[in-house]
């Protein structure tokens, strides 16, 4: 059995969770020129009410809130529902990263990234979920990272908050296929965003938001579970996960200078 794919955004429902910058922003831009429906969500009012101002009227929501407030995902979906009336996809891009290591490991940092980039896409998965196992129908989408394929240098907190997702996709792959509705893991490696403005290293193959927002909406409309790029790197660290440790620990140190 294949998942289903979206055809054509035009008319669809579509609620873009940290739209107010990068890949969030970039996948909002380019789904309202596919004619969708979009609901724009993040902390940042301001950058959500720019975006919506160079769309049509009808066209946009915005719901400014916080991922790890309950009552305002609550409240955001309750607006999306009386607007709308339902909901076809749930893309969920926000995050939060701090680059953090064993001699710097704040546990604040830790907990507040766990927080937001894995509590918060369960909230909202929470929420939208019983509609669309009534309906049968809809498209989940949560952007992770290929920093949870495997342990990494400096992502101490943020490494296992995406395992935490891929883990989260998977069961949620496997027990909403037989119900109709479509789950989107999504594994960018290294896009030029504000959060990965703050890295001091050389990153490999880094791609641009819209670019990232490309690969993620073609395969939303393929209905791939598994929608990971850019290839030439997702792939080699795809590769890395079936090593030995003795030698993945070995590349890692090799390749990755930092």
């Amino acid at each position: 059995m294949k998942q289903k794919g979206i055809n054509r955004f035009t008319g669809k429902r579509v609620w873009v969770i940290g739209a107010s910058s990068g890949i969030g922003e970039a996948c909002a831009k380019a789904l309202l020129l596919e004619g969708a429906k979009v609901a724009l969500s993040s902390r940042r009012a301001d950058r959500l009410n720019a975006i919506a101002a160079h769309a049509k009227a009808d066209q946009t929501l915005v719901i400014p809130l916080d991922v790890t407030n309950h009552d305002q995902l609550t409240q955001g979906y309750e607006t999306l529902l009386k607007t709308w009336g339902g909901l076809d996809l749930l893309l969920f891009v926000s995050g939060m990263y701090v680059p953090l290591r064993a001699d710097n490991f704040e546990i604040d940092a830790a907990e507040q990234t766990i927080e937001a980039n894995l509590l918060g896409p369960m909230r909202a998965v929470a929420l939208v979920l019983p509609a669309m196992l009534k309906a049968h129908t809809g498209h989940i989408a949560i952007v992770g990272s290929v920093a949870g394929y495997s342990g990494l240098p400096k992502a101490l907190a943020y490494g296992p908050s995406k395992a935490g997702i891929i883990n989260f996709c998977e069961t949620l792959y496997y027990d909403l296929l037989p119900q109709g509705i479509s789950v989107h893991m999504i594994s960018p490696g290294f896009v030029a965003t504000e959060a990965t403005a703050q890295n001091d290293f050389e990153m490999p193959a880094l791609i641009s938001a819209e670019e990232a927002a490309a690969e993620i909406i073609s395969g939303i409309e393929r209905g791939e579970f598994d929608i990971h790029f850019p290839k030439r790197f997702s792939r080699f660290l795809k590769f890395l996960r079936i090593l030995p440790y003795p030698l993945y620990f070995w590349i890692v140190r090799r390749f990755v200078k930092i």
